[in-house]
């Protein structure tokens, strides 16, 4: 079966991950990106949402997951896999990255991004 794609890009949140004490009370700006494989024939013949992959609602989950702290960025994206694999019945593999913008490390770096793929269980 060929799988098509949806993707939700630059999902901008302001949120408080980190295993510093700092990054957990002021908090810093995120980039999330999603990308799910579904089939995606039945929506692009019915023209109706409810066969689709609704990116509204993975940008809902992904905004939700992110007010929950976290120290690893790891343990907020997989919390994010797992809802989407809860809640999109149709989708068959996601991929998510986080990326903390400006990180507190010691010197110039625009961002620090990790990605977390997932296939579903059968």
């Amino acid at each position: 079966m060929i799988l098509d794609k949806v993707k939700v890009s630059n999902i901008r949140v302001y949120a408080h991950h980190g295993c510093l004490k700092e990054e957990t009370a002021i908090g810093s700006e995120y980039l999330v990106n999603v990308s799910v494989d579904a089939d995606l024939t039945k929506a692009s013949i019915s023209d109706k949402l409810s066969d689709t992959v609704d990116y509204v609602h993975i940008n809902h989950i992904v905004k939700e997951e992110m007010k929950i702290p976290s120290k690893l960025l790891e343990h907020v994206g997989k919390r994010i896999l797992d809802r989407i694999f809860l809640e999109i019945k149709i989708v068959k593999k996601a991929e998510v990255e986080v990326s903390k913008i400006n990180p507190p490390i010691g010197g110039d770096v625009e961002k620090v991004t990790i990605v977390l793929k997932q296939k579903r269980k059968k």
